[in-house]
């Protein structure tokens, strides 16, 4: 890997800085900046872009992880939420990863990686992003991750199966709390709905390209083989499409008796309706829930950084 700050010099020289005020906190923007930078890699996407508050003392940060069924995700696209989230107060940071081959959905897009390549991916984007707190100005010692659709499921694994942290040299309990939304937690249960709902071959085409399809594979992906292994505090939020997903994850963390979490199931809006929610509603109740969220499980502003 490069050394951190030369790939920050070359962050800051090549982005374009945009000053944009809203309704909350004025906050400035830098788009694609290189997380990781080996040449064997997709470099292109590799890459986030970092949200900050103006006139904000160490903000919390806000790792966001866009959905798109592993396959298809674009930070460009979470950018709405993004800002308003960072209009709170909050440092936000957009994060690519690579992608799985999606050709149920369109077959030009026929190649990709597989599990855990995404996951990896996000430990390292975790990695610059905790690695650079002090030059960009928020805390290092409150740090967030959360998540959409494709992106709750990394969310919620990378807090629970900590190999992946760890083999940056970090530690899952670096992160101070996690917000997995509208997304699935058992893969094996995932494609056994899929199944029912739209068949074996398109249930096999699809999770077949990002997890494989033994059972070992869907275990090793699934947020519920780690439930033990569970101490980052949790707002998990569903909706109509996702509500039997995130059920089956919420009664296993209840059966473990896990204390630290927090669920909320939209049954008034389904997948789309509730990510337009969060991305373009002037106010939404659901921001203002992962706002609390993030306020209720921060340090307190005076404790050392």
């Amino acid at each position: 890997m490069k050394p951190i700050f030369t790939a920050l010099l070359l962050g800051w020289a090549c982005q374009v800085l945009a000053q944009t005020a809203s309704t909350g906190t004025a906050y400035t923007e830098i788009s694609a900046i290189p997380y990781y930078q080996e040449t064997d890699q997709d470099t292109a996407n590799h890459k986030l872009n970092l949200v900050l508050p103006k006139n904000v003392t160490k903000p919390p940060l806000l790792i966001w992880i866009g959905g798109g069924a592993w396959s298809y995700v674009n930070r460009n696209m979470e950018m709405d939420v993004v800002r308003k989230m960072a209009s709170k107060g909050f440092a936000v940071a957009s994060v690519s990863h690579r992608l799985s081959a999606a050709t149920w959905k369109d077959p030009a897009l026929n190649t990709g990686i597989k599990h855990p390549e995404h996951i990896k991916d996000i430990a390292r984007a975790i990695k610059y992003l905790h690695a650079n707190a002090a030059t960009y100005g928020y805390s290092d010692r409150n740090i967030f991750v959360g998540g959409y659709s494709s992106g709750g499921h990394l969310a919620a694994l990378i807090v629970m199966d900590g190999q992946y942290l760890a083999s940056e040299g970090l530690s899952k309990s670096m992160i101070r709390g996690v917000i997995p939304m509208a997304g699935t937690y058992d893969i094996g249960h995932y494609h056994q709905v899929l199944t029912s709902g739209n068949g074996l071959a398109f249930a096999d085409n699809h999770i077949g390209s990002v997890f494989g399809l033994t059972p070992k594979e869907f275990e090793l992906g699934s947020p519920t083989s780690y439930i033990d292994s569970l101490s980052t505090p949790m707002l998990l939020v569903s909706e109509t499409n996702t509500f039997k997903y995130t059920r089956l994850f919420e009664d296993k963390l209840r059966e473990a008796n896990y204390k630290q979490l927090e669920v909320l199931h939209v049954h008034r809006l389904n997948h789309g309706e509730l990510w337009k929610n969060l991305s373009y509603a002037p106010e939404s109740i659901y921001r203002d829930l992962m706002a609390d969220f993030i306020r209720r499980n921060t340090e307190a502003a005076t404790a050392p950084n």
